[in-house]
C-alpha cells in the first residue's frame, strides 16, 4: 500500500534565506506603487507542474485579497471543504476555473470570491496580476492581487469553504516563515519539494505558498541579496 502524502508530518528541509522585507514595503501605498511600475524580477519555479501527467492545463484564477485593517494588512485565506475533489481540506485563495462567460482573470477571481465567501466587488480594489502558476493538478492559475476595504461580512459557501481566516501580510512576507519540505515518493519516482508557511492551526503549503512566495519576490525586487550585502 502506498504511503499517504501528509505534508504536515514531513521534516523541514530548509528555510528561505532572503532578507526580511522592510516594513515600508508592507503598506497600502507601497503595494499600489509597486503594481503601477514595471519592475524587473523573476518568479520562482517550484517545479510543481512536473507532477501533472496530462497534456493541457485548465485556466483558472484566484483572488489574493489583502484586507486593509487599521492596525495592519491581512491576507484573507480559506480552508476548502474536505469533500472537494481538488485540494480538499487545503488552504487556498478564493478562486476557481475559468467559465465560458468570464471576460478576464479578474472577472473569474471576483466571481469566485463572490460565490465562495460573499465578497462584493465594490469592496475590492484590484492592484494587478502575478505571473501564472502551473499546478500539479493540471491548472494554470492567474493570481489577481487586490485590496479589500472593510467593513464587510463574509458569507461562506459550505459546499466549497470550511472556514475563512486572515494572516498578517508581514508574517507571510517574512522568509523566516517560509519552510522548504520534501516528500520522497515510495515507488521510487523521485521526490517533491514544496514550500510551507504554517500559521497557528493552519498549514499553508503547495500552490498557495508558491503564489505567496512570488508575491514576496515581487515586493522585494530591487533589494540587495545577502550575497550583495556581504561584498
Amino acid at each position: 500500500m502506498a504511503t499517504p502524502f501528509d505534508p504536515q508530518i514531513l521534516a523541514i528541509h530548509s528555510y528561505a534565506d532572503e532578507p526580511v522585507l522592510p516594513s515600508a514595503r508592507i503598506s497600502i501605498d507601497f503595494l499600489r506603487h509597486r503594481f503601477q511600475r514595471n519592475v524587473f524580477w523573476s518568479p520562482e519555479n517550484t517545479e510543481e507542474s512536473s507532477l501533472f501527467g496530462g497534456d493541457t492545463f485548465k485556466p483558472a484564477s484566484v483572488l489574493m485579497p489583502i484586507v486593509a485593517r487599521e492596525h495592519e494588512l491581512q491576507v484573507l485565506l480559506t480552508q476548502r471543504a474536505a469533500h472537494l475533489h481538488h485540494h480538499g481540506g487545503q488552504i487556498s485563495f478564493p478562486g476557481g476555473r475559468v467559465d465560458a462567460t468570464d471576460t478576464s482573470p479578474e472577472h473569474t477571481a471576483l466571481r469566485e470570491a463572490q460565490e465562495e465567501i460573499g465578497l462584493s466587488g465594490n469592496q475590492v480594489e484590484i492592484l494587478g496580476r502575478l505571473p501564472q502558476y502551473y499546478t500539479g493538478t493540471g491548472f494554470v492559475v492567474t493570481p489577481v492581487v487586490a485590496l479589500v476595504h472593510p467593513p464587510y461580512k463574509f458569507r461562506s459557501d459550505p459546499l466549497e469553504v470550511a472556514s475563512i481566516f486572515e494572516v498578517p501580510l508581514a508574517y507571510l512576507m517574512n522568509p523566516r516563515h517560509h519552510q522548504r519540505r520534501q516528500f520522497d515518493f515510495p515507488d521510487g519516482r523521485g521526490s517533491r519539494s514544496f514550500y510551507a508557511m504554517p500559521y497557528q492551526e493552519y498549514f499553508i503549503w503547495g500552490a498557495t505558498a508558491g503564489m505567496l512566495r512570488n508575491l514576496f519576490h515581487f515586493l522585494r525586487a530591487d533589494l540587495p541579496d545577502l550575497a550583495d550585502l556581504a561584498d
